[in-house]
């Protein structure tokens, strides 16, 4: 199995928290690392998704008290959101006793519900990270166009074959859409929401247009709004919103939005090899959204991303604001042989970036422009991991 980045971080928070939150979509490899983590903490595993396991815990308090020595992980805790108050008051007890590190690794597959609840109920007790499929770090070199083809849920890049790989995320798809769905929010019929899903892979990076949505599967801009809510929920979809400033300008404010993982991506589209890749109209969207889950998996925690779009035609794909009124511009391009366009340059005088960089898809950084440097995937990730 390949080794996690995010590894050291979590560590580093478990040492600082009473305890962390893990989030990430199902099979993203968060239970193989939580209990990689277990094993070198000398720690306790429960599965909450198993019956045995959810049976041990009907009385969460005397649990931690006969595991009182241990780092207790708690697998899938969003089943059970009513854990977090005993939780709250065993962290407290054990705070004043002394014992303030390292006492529960809590790991769920919902971003905003588990975030809620855990916020307003575990509020200064728990530190949040989010683990991400695997990224263009955490792949041997060369393994670039396998991991943007397959994604970077390990069952996916790891298969043997293309076929298999392909395999894999249809069931994938079929088990999110049937199964795990469900258990999140409202009735939904699964052909409705693969249909959906479909038609934002179709427009993968475009801005979201909710009527057109709507008008596709006859429902309503608020059932739209709903699905897309969900989508981005479980981390599957990212919304990728407008950068705002106060210089006057008329601003693109729709989202853009993403199927966060490129192979799924390219499941919903029935794209299985590089070759049905190249040919399909939606790779340049299917780039622009694989190098964005690689940069946003390579931030520091300070940071944050949108993109900027005016009225009048400036454009950058990427802004990174890394704190300290540092902005990167980035501009994300197929081509091995990338031009910069008018609208970038107009953008950037806009804004006024400290760095400004045009990712490819080739094997080589260059300077590009007096103050604009072509890189590739690993280079751009290596910089955001190392500005941390």
């Amino acid at each position: 199995m390949l080794t996690r980045t995010i590894k050291p971080t979590l560590n580093r928070l478990l040492d600082r928290n009473p305890g962390v939150v893990l989030i990430g979509p199902r099979q993203a490899g968060k239970t193989t690392l939580a209990q990689e983590v277990a094993r070198e903490r000398d720690a306790v595993y429960v599965d909450l998704e198993r019956p045995s396991d959810l049976a041990k815990i009907g009385d969460i308090e005397q649990y931690c008290d006969e595991n009182a020595g241990h780092l207790l992980v708690l697998d899938e805790v969003h089943r059970v959101p009513g854990l977090f108050a005993p939780l709250r008051s065993v962290i407290d007890e054990r705070r004043q006793a002394g014992k303030r590190t390292g006492l529960f690794l809590l790991l769920g597959s919902a971003s905003i519900d588990l975030l809620k609840q855990s916020s307003e109920t575990l509020a200064g007790r728990v530190a949040h990270c989010e683990l991400h499929p695997f990224n263009s770090r955490e792949v041997p070199d060369g393994r670039l166009r396998r991991i943007w083809c397959r994604g970077g849920f390990p069952e996916s890049y790891l298969a043997r074959s293309d076929e298999e790989s392909f395999d894999w995320r249809l069931a994938f798809i079929r088990t999110y859409l049937e199964r795990d769905i469900p258990q999140f929010g409202p009735r939904i019929p699964a052909e409705t929401l693969r249909r959906f899903w479909t038609m934002l892979a179709h427009n993968q990076g475009q801005t979201h247009n909710a009527a057109a949505l709507a008008r596709g599967l006859d429902v309503n801009g608020v059932t739209i709004a709903r699905y897309l809510d969900l989508m981005v929920d479980l981390l599957l979809i990212r919304r990728l919103v407008p950068w705002t400033t106060n210089l006057g300008r008329r601003l693109v404010k729709a989202p853009k939005v993403y199927v966060r993982d490129s192979g799924v991506c390219h499941a919903l589209l029935g794209i299985e090899t590089m070759d049905d890749l190249f040919g399909h109209p939606v790779i340049g969207g299917s780039w622009e959204g694989f190098v964005i889950e690689n940069i946003a998996g390579a931030l520091p925690a300070r940071a944050s991303i949108g993109y900027y779009r005016t009225s009048g035609g400036a454009e950058i794909d990427l802004v990174v604001d890394l704190g300290a009124d540092e902005l990167w511009a980035i501009e994300i391009k197929h081509s091995s042989a990338p031009k910069v366009s008018r609208g970038f340059h107009s953008a950037c005088q806009d804004l006024q970036p400290a760095r400004k960089f045009v990712v490819h898809a080739g094997h080589e950084s260059y300077p590009l422009a007096k103050d604009i440097r072509a890189v590739t995937l690993p280079a751009i990730t290596g910089l955001l991991a190392r500005s941390g």
